[in-house]
């Protein structure tokens, strides 16, 4: 478990945080807002640790009773709420939290409820959720982490908190993968590049061995759209792999790519591109392309991820994104 000085970046929420903790008045509700391996998780726990901390002075102490507990996921009174299928339906938030909030802590001066991909939850579930956040008791916190607040109800957002987790610095990103997970220093600075300021895509990056092996495929798509078909670019997609987490980090990949294709046309300068060893083939792209359809283009991968987020069928999303490539 992390005490808030071990988490990297976001400042001004673990200030936020610690601060609730010290004067002991937490906002009964929530929201955790940011993209996928951001940190949000894991400031919810150490939040969530902190405010039941038993020891003595900065808390979490991540030794009292408390904080073991919740180290070891046993916490009687921090409750992850988890879902089975695709959504999270009525019925397990009724289950898992509506009817359980009036029920006592059984050890802690609070009731504590985390909510991962609270985006999943179904339209009738975040009604459900609302009556119990609209007159919680004294002890009750409901925290909500999503990566897309807009599929949360408007009547939620307004009974909540939000805090706005943001992408940090590629140095700081970099510098944590070097010292804190011993990555050497040429996997470390590419990873954390290519991440973006996401620290846990960055640790996915620099801990697989896969990565440069998939990286330098997806680069080779993009060399060679104009000699492929869609069928042939949707393969090489499949054999990369399907599962969505993976699915994204190609197509951010190709998204940043683009980028360097828009930055190269505009500027004519190499110094400014990520992928400088592909300097020549984005030259030639930058001349290829009209500013409107590197846009109409960029537009395309982040529909994509829209649609993977949204369940449509990875063929479906895949032959529409790459079809603007071929267009």
């Amino acid at each position: 478990m992390f005490t808030f000085p071990e988490i990297v970046g976001h400042g001004q929420i673990k200030d936020h945080l610690q601060a609730a903790i010290r004067d002991d008045k937490p906002f009964h509700a929530y929201i955790f807002q940011g993209d996928v391996g951001v940190g949000k998780e894991t400031v919810a726990k150490t939040f969530a640790a902190g405010l039941q901390c038993q020891g003595d002075g900065d808390k979490p102490c991540t030794s009292c009773v408390s904080c073991r507990q919740i180290d070891s996921g046993n916490q009687p009174d921090v409750i992850w709420v988890v879902r089975d299928r695709a959504s999270l339906g009525v019925e397990e938030i009724r289950e898992q939290l509506c009817n359980t909030m009036e029920i006592k802590p059984f050890s802690s001066p609070y009731k504590i409820y985390i909510v991962p991909e609270a985006e999943k939850m179904t339209e009738a579930a975040q009604n459900a959720l609302l009556k119990t956040i609209e007159e919680p008791p004294e002890y009750g916190i409901v925290m909500l982490l999503t990566s897309n607040i807009s599929a949360l109800l408007p009547t939620i957002q307004s009974r909540c908190l939000t805090l706005e987790f943001r992408p940090l610095s590629t140095p700081t990103v970099e510098e944590f993968l070097k010292i804190q997970c011993q990555i050497p220093d040429y996997l470390a600075k590419e990873s954390a590049i290519f991440a973006q300021g996401n620290l846990g895509k960055a640790m996915r990056y620099a801990q697989s061995e896969e990565f440069i092996e998939r990286k330098d495929k997806v680069l080779a798509l993009l060399r060679n759209v104009s000699q492929m078909g869609v069928a042939d670019m949707l393969a090489v997609i499949k054999d990369l792999g399907t599962r969505k987490d993976e699915v994204r980090d190609y197509i951010d990949l190709m998204s940043l790519w683009y980028r360097d294709v828009l930055i190269f046309k505009a500027t004519k300068n190499i110094n400014q591109l990520l992928f400088q060893n592909e300097s020549s083939v984005i030259s030639k792209e930058a001349s290829n392309r009209s500013y409107e359809k590197i846009e109409e283009i960029l537009q395309a991968f982040e529909k994509a991820k829209v649609r993977l987020k949204a369940n449509v069928s990875f063929e479906v999303a895949m032959e529409l994104m790459l079809l603007t490539l071929k267009e």
